[in-house]
């Protein structure tokens, strides 16, 4: 059953040591995320597992790794993914749960499902749904962004309907609303850029199979520095979360 969830970005700057000269404008959104993975409990759950979007859905073995070589940091952990492992990367977005999970010592206790960015919803409240009945008691750290289409000089150039959609997923997020999160529409939030569509319904699959009655939640950020929407959420059910 799922017991508790964080949801945080996945942008490679979110990395201070990437991020160079403008990791300081992120500070309060790592903050947040800092404080989502600490209210989690994980020490109090039997599973902790960490769900993104990626082209595939699929679930990776223990010998995977976090890297962000790609993305022009020489950082990978295990640092030597060669000697004894002989996995393969992460997607982007379990990379980044593993690196803020691995800020807080929980990076190799956890175990990493990717869920395909164009997923549909039944497939994504199934999956979400396993995952919660995984284990007696699950903390799920979910991992997307929201629109990219917020400003002029967003990814996605300005879009008038992406700061509505990212209002309205911030609002599920601090509800704790499952239901608002699985009726996200995927073609628009395909057309507005949201890469955490898929990971968020995931969520709410799995909420909805633990709690129907609901989560307690809180949103501990809602920015877009960059034109793109960053959310960062805190859910729980009754005594679950420590922190």
């Amino acid at each position: 059953m799922l017991i508790s969830a964080a949801v945080c970005p996945h942008p490679p700057i979110l990395v201070p040591a990437l991020a160079a000269g403008a990791a300081a404008e992120l500070d309060g959104l790592r903050a947040a995320c800092d404080e989502a993975v600490s209210r989690l409990g994980a020490g109090d759950a039997d599973a902790l597992i960490v769900v993104g979007g990626a082209p595939e859905t699929r679930a990776y073995g223990v010998g995977a790794y976090a890297t962000l070589r790609p993305y022009g940091l020489d950082w990978t952990s295990p640092a030597d993914p060669a000697d004894g492992y002989g996995g393969e990367a992460l997607p982007l977005s379990l990379t980044i749960g593993y690196w803020l999970l691995e800020r807080h010592g929980l990076a190799a206790d956890a175990r990493y499902r990717s869920i395909a960015f164009d997923a549909d919803p039944d497939a994504c409240l199934r999956l979400g749904a396993e995952l919660a009945g995984s284990a007696q008691r699950v903390a799920l750290l979910v991992m997307g962004d929201g629109s990219a289409c917020r400003t002029e000089k967003a990814p996605g150039y300005l879009d008038e309907r992406a700061q509505p959609y990212d209002e309205h997923v911030a609002g599920a997020l601090g509800k704790g609303d499952a239901a608002a999160l699985a009726a996200l529409d995927p073609a628009l939030s395909r057309e507005l850029q949201a890469a955490g569509r898929a990971a968020w319904q995931v969520l709410a699959g799995g909420a909805a199979a633990a709690a129907p009655a609901g989560f307690t939640a809180s949103l501990l950020a809602d920015d877009a520095p960059y034109g793109v929407g960053y959310f960062v959420a805190s859910w729980s059910i009754g005594d679950s979360v420590v922190g």
